[in-house]
């Protein structure tokens, strides 16, 4: 009927975050821990990023704002949205979304520093879009 996996009660956490992840994996990533993005290889398991074969240093909500971004290639995003998939449920208690501008601003400024443009336009009003080069 089209389920991919089934987790009987009781489960611990840690089982359904890592059942969770393997679906994630084979639907976005075609099975691969690994995905390729114009000249940037990013590894999901290990969390690290490569541009041109050197390891670009992120911080973990750098990352996790990039593999977003890579996972909703052409997509506008809205800053809500970002802000809850990688902040969480307590965004609700932030009163601006001036966190997400800098770690934007930061991600950008990494990667130009290896001479890279990364390609995330700024939506007014709405958010964010990220176009592979």
């Amino acid at each position: 009927m089209g389920a991919d996996d089934y987790l009987p009660k009781p489960f611990h956490l840690s089982e359904l975050n890592a059942r969770l992840r393997s679906v994630l994996r084979r639907l976005k990533f075609e099975g691969s821990d690994e995905m390729q993005v114009g000249s940037l290889t990013i590894d999901t398991t290990a969390r690290t990023v490569f541009y041109e074969g050197k390891e670009v240093i992120l911080n973990r909500k750098e990352f996790d704002l990039l593999l977003f971004f890579v996972t909703n290639q052409n997509r506008v995003i809205k800053k809500s949205a970002l802000a809850e998939h990688v902040w969480g449920d307590n965004i609700d208690q932030a009163d601006s979304y001036d966190f997400i501008y800098s770690q934007i601003k930061n991600l950008r400024k990494r990667f130009s520093q290896m001479g890279y443009e990364l390609n995330i336009q700024t939506v007014y009003g709405i958010g964010y879009k990220f176009s592979p080069q």
